[in-house]
């Protein structure tokens, strides 16, 4: 039985617990599978989902010594679904990728992962970013945590809602004209657009899609400069 108490905890204290040995990264991974089972039919934050792959990286990562194991230490984190991560869907919101599979993942995630965080999911988002509600076609509306008839903002909804909810401690989302920002307002998170360069990514060739830049989202600001840390 997976411990529900653990969603609770702030990210910095289950951090706290990896290290010293007190859960591993599977307990962390148990957690959130049976909170998202329990609580996003009704908001439609995390509509894609690799456990196996999370827990094959937990089990990778568990064979390090916990002192190798990076900042973030085998903390799960979600990923805003325009940004690839190999061998998982990845829509961008859009029927045009609805059956894209990435071969290889964005920098951010890899450099992520290299830091200690395991990929669990992927949060919605509008189809290609492209809005202040959170909605496409491939996947439909993510909802206001707490008001399930509100409007959870855009485009990192899906991350601020996953959050709020307790599906997830950590949420990676992005921002070009407040895609970080709007959600965490709306849903009583924490979201911080960094300056350009901050956050390292894949470049894209769109010179537009250029234009934003990624970043963090807690549920406080301790938290928060946890994930900024680990974004290097």
């Amino acid at each position: 039985m997976a411990d529900q108490g653990l969603i609770r905890e702030t990210a910095c204290a289950v951090v706290d617990k990896l290290k010293a040995g007190v859960i591993t990264p599977l307990d962390c991974l148990d957690a959130l599978e049976a909170r998202i089972t329990a609580v996003d039919d009704k908001v439609n934050a995390l509509p894609t989902l690799c456990f196996d792959r999370a827990r094959a990286h937990a089990k990778a990562l568990m064979q390090k010594p916990v002192a190798e194991r990076g900042v973030l230490a085998g903390l799960p984190v979600p990923i805003k679904d325009l940004t690839d991560v190999q061998g998982v869907l990845t829509t961008q919101g859009s029927p045009i990728f609805k059956d894209r599979i990435p071969e290889q993942s964005d920098l951010l995630v890899t450099h992520l992962e290299a830091n200690g965080g395991v990929i669990y999911a992927k949060s919605n988002t509008p189809e290609f970013g492209a809005g202040a509600n959170t909605f496409n076609e491939v996947f439909g509306a993510t909802r206001n945590p707490w008001d399930t008839s509100r409007s959870a903002a855009g485009s990192s909804g899906g991350a601020a809602v996953a959050l709020a909810t307790g599906m997830a401690w950590l949420a990676h989302g992005s921002d070009m004209g407040g895609s970080l920002r709007n959600p965490a307002s709306f849903c009583g998170i924490v979201g911080l657009r960094p300056s350009f360069g901050r956050v390292a990514h894949t470049p894209a060739v769109a010179v537009d899609r250029n234009l934003g830049v990624q970043g963090p989202m807690a549920r406080n600001v301790e938290d928060l400069a946890l994930l900024l840390a680990a974004h290097r």
